[in-house]
């Protein structure tokens, strides 16, 4: 067999699958479209949840911090999911590996300090009454420190 029929070997059940999935995405939002109910009234059309009526939108603003700490998390599970891959092939890869696996956790480690030292992970900020005062309070220690004696 030649190069290219390996590759078309290869990569058939590929398309098909492809083909397939689209052909299942097609159908089934053919069919909802078909067949899926319409109505349009006041009370039909309003959110409803748990017994509560809605108050105000649903388009409210929310604070970066959320966004910020999210990504943090998917960062973080994402290791995770090395961490298990390295234990299940851990005596594959001995002591190289183990010490490979320790330097990742260290990196780990930093990037996890980091993010603590610089506040990512602190979901209330300091009001800016507390920065205020520790400004006041660095100034006079440094003016204390420079006064001549």
């Amino acid at each position: 067999m030649n190069a290219a029929t390996e590759q078309a070997v290869v990569i058939w059940p590929l398309l098909l699958f492809a083909a397939g999935a689209l052909g299942l995405i097609i159908f089934m939002l053919g069919v909802s479209a078909v067949l899926g109910g319409r109505h349009s009234s006041r009370l039909g059309n309003q959110p409803y949840e748990s017994g509560i009526k809605p108050t105000g939108s649903a388009r409210m603003r929310f604070s970066a911090k959320f966004y910020l700490v999210a990504i943090i998390f998917v960062l973080f599970d994402l290791e995770v999911v090395f961490i298990f891959s390295w234990a299940i092939a851990a005596p594959a890869l001995g002591w190289p590996g183990y010490f490979a696996f320790l330097f990742f956790l260290g990196v780990l480690t930093l990037g996890l300090i980091y993010e603590w030292r610089i506040g990512a992970l602190d979901w209330a900020p300091k009001a800016p009454r507390q920065y205020r005062l520790e400004a006041i309070e660095s100034n006079r220690r440094r003016n204390l420190d420079a006064a001549p004696r």
